[in-house]
């Protein structure tokens, strides 16, 4: 807004719109002027040089950290050179919605992605900075991954830490990295707050479920059957409770139990209850795990009617409201499975291993 030269940022601006360039600006204003809509007159001055321009835009922000943050990662995800396609989805109704429509077509987005659970140290080569895949010392089998040239000791470094997949930092030393370790003994769980499970977004929770139950062996030492009576009742009372309160606990520790691997990054997980006894734990997205929000701005023109809201109504009453069972939702794996032995079995190329593995398939009720 301070430029000294306006017409030179406007030539600017107008070369950008020829090559299809959108170009957003961003105005941190205080709270108070953000709610009353004041806007400085040098903030107004700038907007009305460049109103007329249709690939700029300006957008008013309070400058407080969550938007700052949220800024920045909408900002990565227009960066990303591999950024997906918008996937789309077809939900298809058994009875129409409204008049003869079926269907709702729909955008869908991921709301977390997974990202690393350390920077472990490996070898890569001077020569392309790319990552040797298989750590040795033996400088024999020291290749270069692009040309498949031998490297001599010279040509290699041990203080690199890998970041990703192929993006690699070299250090001045090895301490910076750290290799993932697997999962030997009891896993550490540190209890930090606890959430409304009401109001949690599930949006943020990730990956396989576990179930929890009380153990009969304490994390150190085995225990007593007194003892082992006590973990259990607490167990249950610390359930029981959290219940009545629809609540549950956040905890964190440095294992993901998804790849059962203890690194040097925080993990965070919910613990939720149930009425009478297990629980469920569930990974939970960290700050750099959640995604931006697609804007889904409603205007006027997409307000519900009441004919719309009443047939939406009568299409769902005829839909049937049942607690979901999983034994009833069979995806087909096993029939599949079996189809496919028979074939092969008919074509002759099933190998013997394969063939008693079709007799224990055969041979139990559930897969037939």
């Amino acid at each position: 807004m301070s430029a000294q030269n306006p017409e030179a940022l406007r030539r600017s601006l107008m070369d950008a719109a020829e090559q299809c360039v959108a170009v957003d600006f961003i105005m941190l204003e205080p709270e108070a002027a953000f709610m009353y809509g004041d806007i400085p007159a040098n903030a107004n001055s700038f907007v009305n040089r460049i109103c007329d321009l249709e690939n700029c835009v300006v957008r008013r922000y309070n400058p407080e950290p969550q938007v700052l943050r949220g800024l920045v990662k909408r900002w990565l995800e227009d960066l990303k050179d591999d950024k997906e396609e918008i996937l789309q989805a077809v939900f298809l109704f058994r009875y129409p919605i409204i008049d003869s429509v079926k269907h709702i077509c729909c955008n869908l987005y991921a709301s977390a992605n997974h990202i690393t659970d350390g920077f472990p140290s490996c070898q890569a080569c001077k020569c392309h900075g790319c990552p040797i895949d298989h750590v040795t010392t033996n400088k024999v089998k020291w290749m270069c991954p692009i040309t498949s040239r031998q490297l001599a000791s010279s040509d290699v470094t041990d203080t690199a830490v890998r970041i990703g997949e192929q993006t690699v930092l070299f250090l001045p030393t090895s301490e910076g990295g750290s290799n993932l370790q697997r999962v030997s003994t009891s896993i550490s769980f540190d209890v930090i707050e606890r959430t409304q499970l009401a109001s949690m977004n599930e949006g943020v929770i990730m990956g396989r479920s576990f179930v929890v139950i009380p153990s009969s062996n304490d994390v150190e030492v085995a225990l007593t059957d007194e003892c082992s009576d006590q973990n259990t009742q607490i167990f249950y009372g610390l359930c029981e409770t959290l219940f009545k309160l629809d609540q549950g606990l956040v905890c964190s520790s440095s294992c993901n139990i998804e790849t059962m691997k203890i690194g040097t990054l925080q993990c965070y997980y919910l613990l939720i209850p149930s009425e009478k006894g297990p629980m469920l734990l569930r990974r939970l997205a960290g700050s750099e795990e959640i995604l931006p929000l697609p804007d889904m701005n409603r205007d006027c023109k997409s307000k519900v009617t009441m004919k719309i809201r009443n047939s939406v109504e009568t299409s769902l009453s005829k839909i049937a409201l049942k607690d979901y069972n999983p034994v009833q939702h069979e995806r087909g794996f096993h029939s599949k499975l079996n189809r496919l032995v028979k074939d092969s079995l008919q074509f002759g190329y099933l190998l013997g291993g394969y063939s008693y593995c079709y007799m224990m398939l055969s041979s139990d009720s559930r897969f037939q």
